[in-house]
C-alpha cells in the first residue's frame, strides 16, 4: 500500500544494548590505609593470575606474602643476604610471569628517620656493585639496574611490581615514584597501575627545628607491564584471580591481632583521620 503524501512513517528505534556485568562497589581501590601484607594481595589479585611463576627478588622475611596462600603461585624467593643480587638474577631470559621488587628505598641521614625500613647504606653498602653514586642517586641507580634485569627475565606480558617511597634529600623534594616511572618507560615497560599505601599512625622525627616539607606517611606499589607487541592490558579472568575478600577489606584468613590489621580504602576514611 502506498503511503499518503502527508503520512509520517515511523521507524522503530533500535533497542539499547544493556552492558554486561553487575553493579557493585566491591572493588579493588587505588589507595588504602594499612600495612603492606594486607594491601599486596589486592595488587596480585588484579595483575598476577594464580599459578604464575613469581620471583620476589627482595624477599627478606616474606612480609608481603603473609596473607597469600602458599599454593597460589610458584614463588621463587631470593635476597641479597642469601647471595642473590637483584641485578644479576639466576634466571634465563623471558622465564617469569612476575617479578616483585622492594629494596631499601631511601638513604638514612641519621637518627630515627627511617627506622621502619631497612637502611640502604647498611644493606647495599652504597651500591657495592661498583657505582660511585651516593644517597638518593644511589637508590635510583639500584631501581634502574634492577629494572633492566627484571625486563630480561620477564616473559612478554609479564608484570613487574615495584615498592617505593618519595623522600626529601638534602632539602630537595624527590618524587621517587615519578623518577622510576619515567626511567622504566624508556626501558620498554608500560606503567599500568599505582597503589598508594598510607601507614597506620603518625610518623615522627627524633628532632626538628622547622618543617619545610610534608612528612611522608605513604608509599607506593607501582605495577609495570612488559608489553607483548601492541596488546593492551585487559585484566585477569575471574576464575584465575587470587581471591581477596573485598567486603571486609581483608585477604586470606589470618588470626586478628588488632583492628589495624585490616586495610581501609581511603574513600571510606573520615576527613579527620
Amino acid at each position: 500500500m502506498t503511503p499518503l503524501p502527508n503520512e509520517i512513517t515511523k521507524v522503530p528505534k533500535p533497542k539499547r544494548k544493556k552492558p554486561a556485568g553487575n553493579s557493585t562497589n566491591e572493588l579493588v581501590f587505588s589507595a588504602y590505609a594499612g600495612t603492606n601484607d594486607v594491601i599486596f594481595p589486592y595488587v596480585l589479585s588484579l595483575f598476577v593470575a594464580k599459578g604464575s611463576k613469581v620471583a620476589d627478588v627482595t624477599y627478606g622475611k616474606g612480609v608481603f606474602w603473609r596473607r597469600v596462600p602458599t599454593d597460589a603461585y610458584q614463588l621463587k624467593k631470593s635476597d641479597l643476604k642469601d647471595g642473590i643480587d637483584c641485578r644479576q638474577l639466576p634466571y634465563v631470559d623471558a622465564d617469569l610471569d612476575c617479578v616483585v621488587f622492594d629494596p631499601p628505598y631511601m638513604h638514612t641521614p641519621g637518627g630515627t628517620a627511617h627506622v621502619n625500613h631497612q637502611n640502604f647504606e647498611r644493606y647495599y653498602q652504597n651500591n657495592a656493585a661498583g657505582s660511585e653514586k651516593k644517597y638518593h642517586e644511589a637508590v635510583l641507580d639500584l631501581y634502574f639496574t634492577a629494572a633492566k634485569e627484571a625486563f630480561r627475565v620477564l616473559k612478554e606480558g609479564g608484570i613487574y611490581i615495584v615498592k617505593c617511597q618519595d623522600e626529601v634529600c638534602a632539602n630537595r623534594q624527590r618524587l621517587t615514584h615519578v623518577e622510576i616511572i619515567n626511567e622504566l618507560t624508556v626501558y620498554g615497560f608500560v606503567i599500568e597501575d599505582l597503589f598508594v599505601v598510607v601507614r597506620n599512625g603518625k610518623p615522627g622525627v627524633s628532632s626538628i627545628l622547622t618543617q619545610g616539607h610534608a612528612r611522608k606517611n605513604h608509599s607506593y606499589f607501582l605495577v609495570f607491564l612488559k608489553p607483548k607487541g601492541k596488546k593492551r592490558w585487559t585484566g585477569i579472568h575471574l576464575e584465575k584471580r587470587l581471591h581477596v575478600d573485598l567486603k571486609t577489606h581483608s585477604s586470606t584468613k589470618r588470626p586478628k591481632k588488632s583492628p589495624s590489621n585490616n586495610a581501609t580504602p581511603l574513600e571510606l576514611l573520615p576527613f579527620h583521620q
